[in-house]
Formats: C-alpha cells, sequence, structure tokens
C-alpha cells in the first residue's frame, strides 16, 4: 500500500474516532462544551503535518452533520461552523516538523513547547470561527444586556479555553506515555 493512501486511511480513522468520542457527554449548559475528539486530531495533525491535518479535521466535521450531532441554523453558518471552523484545527500540523525533531531528540521542555503551541493554535483556529458564526447566528440568542459580540467571545471563549486545557493535557500524556504516536515511522514498512 502506498504511503499517501496510507495517511489518509489514517486520517479518516482518525476523524471518526474524533466524531465517535464528540458522543461523550462533556457539555455543560446549552452553550459550553469540552471537545473530546479535539486531542485526536491535534495528534494527528502534528504525526502527519498542515495539509493530512487540514483535511481530517475537516472530515471531523463533515462526519458531525452525517452522524446528526450538529446544531445548524442556516446553510452558511453550517458550513463556517463545521466544514471551515473544524478544519481550521489542522493549523496544529504547522508544528509538526518541529515536534517531531523535539521528541527524536528526547527534549521535553521543547517537545512540551511545540505541542502545547500547536494545540493552541489548532484550538484558536477553530474556535475564531465558532466566534464568528455565534455573532452571526447565535447571537440572537444572547441574554438582554449581552451583545452578540460578548455573548459569541464569552461562551466560544470558555469553550475553546477548556478543550484547549483538556486537549494539552491529553496530549502531554500521551507524549510521556507514547511517544510514537507522533512520529508516522513504521519501521518495518518504511512509513
Amino acid at each position: 500500500m502506498s504511503k499517501n493512501l496510507n495517511i489518509w486511511i489514517e486520517g479518516t480513522i482518525m476523524a471518526a474516532l474524533a466524531t465517535a468520542l464528540s458522543f461523550v457527554p462533556l457539555d455543560i449548559g446549552p452553550s459550553f462544551s469540552i471537545t473530546v475528539g479535539q486531542p485526536v486530531l491535534i495528534l494527528y495533525s502534528l504525526r502527519r503535518g498542515l495539509g493530512p491535518g487540514f483535511v481530517a479535521s475537516f472530515l471531523w466535521g463533515v462526519l458531525h452533520i452525517f452522524v446528526g450531532n450538529a446544531d445548524i441554523l442556516t446553510p452558511l453558518q453550517g458550513f463556517i461552523e463545521y466544514f471551515i471552523a473544524f478544519g481550521f484545527s489542522g493549523l496544529a500540523g504547522l508544528w509538526s516538523t518541529q515536534t517531531k525533531e523535539a521528541i527524536a531528540a528526547k527534549n521535553w521542555g521543547m517537545s512540551t513547547m511545540y505541542i502545547t503551541i500547536a494545540t493552541l493554535v489548532g484550538v484558536i483556529g477553530r474556535y475564531f470561527w465558532h466566534t464568528i458564526a455565534g455573532y452571526y447566528f447565535w447571537g440572537q440568542y444572547a441574554p438582554e444586556d449581552w451583545s452578540p459580540w460578548f455573548y459569541s467571545i464569552v461562551l466560544n471563549g470558555a469553550s475553546a479555553l477548556a478543550t484547549g486545557l483538556f486537549t494539552i493535557v491529553v496530549l502531554l500524556v500521551v507524549y510521556r506515555t507514547t511517544p510514537q504516536l507522533y512520529t508516522a515511522t513504521n519501521r518495518k514498512h518504511g512509513y
């Protein structure tokens, strides 16, 4: 099997796993949640890089729609929140090479820094788009004394912070216990 096909199959499996994890109930109220599948896609993005990370994250968003785990008010809102926002989780792949090099060098401090930065960028990239959609489409649900921007920033910011912290903790535990999950080399097959 070709190396590229393995990358895309792995990405599809990771997107499906992240989608399955989205059924774990970590919703706190109607608008605040911790995304349990986020660590899976950040790990995949760090393992395979920016392009595959974007594609797998995009697929993750699409799968939310297919399994009926999406809140869609309008087609544009659904497109922004499930196609664009989820895809931006793949930005973590920008730190793929640096993370792998730090792990190979057994440099705990640099590995931790790259995993943390990649997670924050992927999570912020995703929640930036959720915040935009929140203002334009969900702002009508803001309490009377809150502006739609404030409402969207507070709710999405809280979810982003909780998801980001959760993801960093999970990925650092994975790094400490099984750092080889961050590398994409299989010595037997050479991919």
